[in-house]
């Protein structure tokens, strides 16, 4: 579960297994600190701890804003973050939509989804990973299902006509 959440994080398996090792890592360096009942939930937070780190640390290699000698930006090439309408219709795949559905939720609420369903973590203890209310682990997991509703919607009813 806890490699799978970062895989789902991520951008990459390479980036993955990078902050999969950190994770370990620090948490054997950090053993003795170690006081909760569960160690899979620890070690979550550690490992949100290094996504978060990681994140920080990276640096734009330009611009969305900056013009190519042709008078473009990167940002007039990039990739909606879920497919149009009429491609999402005519896509028959619902499990490859439900991962680009899930990957375009903003991170505080994808990271309670995939807690939450893939690695099948409870609200208290997915609050006590995020460091967050549990009443706010509750209200991101609810943004999320309502938005992965609205956006798998036309799927499903293609599904249900077919």
């Amino acid at each position: 579960p806890l490699f799978g959440f970062i895989l789902r994080m991520t951008e990459g398996r390479d980036e993955a297994e990078d902050i999969f090792q950190e994770t370990w890592i620090r948490a054997i360096r950090n053993l003795q600190r170690y006081r909760d009942r569960r160690l899979l939930s620890w070690l979550f937070r550690i490992a949100h701890n290094v996504i978060i780190d990681r994140s920080r640390k990276k640096k734009p290699a330009c611009s969305l804003q900056d013009e190519s000698h042709e008078g473009h930006t990167p940002a007039d090439t990039l990739a909606a973050p879920s497919p149009p309408p009429d491609q999402l219709s005519s896509q028959s795949d619902l499990d490859t939509q439900l991962q680009h559905a899930v990957a375009a939720l903003p991170p505080e609420q994808r990271r309670v989804f995939v807690l939450r369903m893939d690695s099948e973590l409870s609200f208290k203890e997915i609050a006590r990973v995020e460091s967050i209310p549990l009443n706010t682990a509750l209200a991101r997991m609810r943004y999320a299902v309502d938005k992965l509703r609205a956006t798998l919607a036309p799927a499903y009813t293609d599904l249900q006509r077919n």
